[in-house]
């Protein structure tokens, strides 16, 4: 497969826009179409910048200038993204909205952290800068982005239209949605954390 297609479908793998439309899915409600999109787009910039950052520099800015193990990264990575995903099984999407407050403003920098920047994604950056020219990772990460806030706002439709129509089945899709998300993040933060252990013993 061709190093560019297939950092991009890892780094769309990774997002999964389905899946963040359910942390995000208070936001999706409360906000405007245009509130919405100025928020993400905030967010995305955010996370672009941070992605471009470890895609030149590597895991040599973890070693060298952060003068931490890449393996500890994962490890901490790895709790943090198990501990959301408990208090998404046991409290649903209200313990996404505790994690967020204030303006839009502020909000952009709360779903850019951790719901775009993880060890994942900055993992996915730093294998596209190994295997990419830095053009070439730039560009995947840009593609990403903008794909992924796409899908977003088409997803905001689609929950607008669904809510309008049949609020009550829309509330039972986001319980069991919400929480089979929660099991499937859990695994992928004990996965980083059984990761990052291997790579540190």
């Amino acid at each position: 497969m061709d190093p560019f297609l297939k950092s991009l479908a890892l780094f769309l793998v990774l997002f999964n826009p389905f899946l963040m439309s359910i942390y995000l899915l208070d936001l999706i409600q409360d906000l405007d179409h245009r509130t919405f999109l100025r928020v993400l787009v905030r967010a995305t910039l955010i996370s672009a910048s941070v992605f471009m950052l470890f895609a030149w520099g590597g895991e040599a800015i973890f070693t060298n200038l952060l003068q931490v193990r890449f393996a500890a990264f994962l490890v901490f990575g790895g709790i943090v993204i198990f501990l959301i995903a408990l208090q998404m099984m046991f409290t649903g999407s209200n313990a996404i909205r505790n994690m967020r407050g204030g303006d839009p403003e502020h909000i952009s920098g709360s779903i850019a952290m951790p719901f775009m920047i993880g060890p994942g994604t900055i993992s996915a950056s730093v294998i596209a800068g190994k295997s990419l020219s830095l053009w070439q990772a730039a560009a995947v990460i840009v593609l990403s982005l903008a794909l992924t806030v796409a899908m977003l706002m088409a997803l905001k439709l689609a929950f607008d239209t669904i809510k309008v129509r049949n609020a009550k089945l829309l509330e039972r899709y986001i319980d069991v949605t919400g929480r089979a998300a929660a099991l499937l993040t859990g695994s992928i933060g004990v996965q980083m954390i059984m990761q990052g252990l291997h790579q540190g013993l």
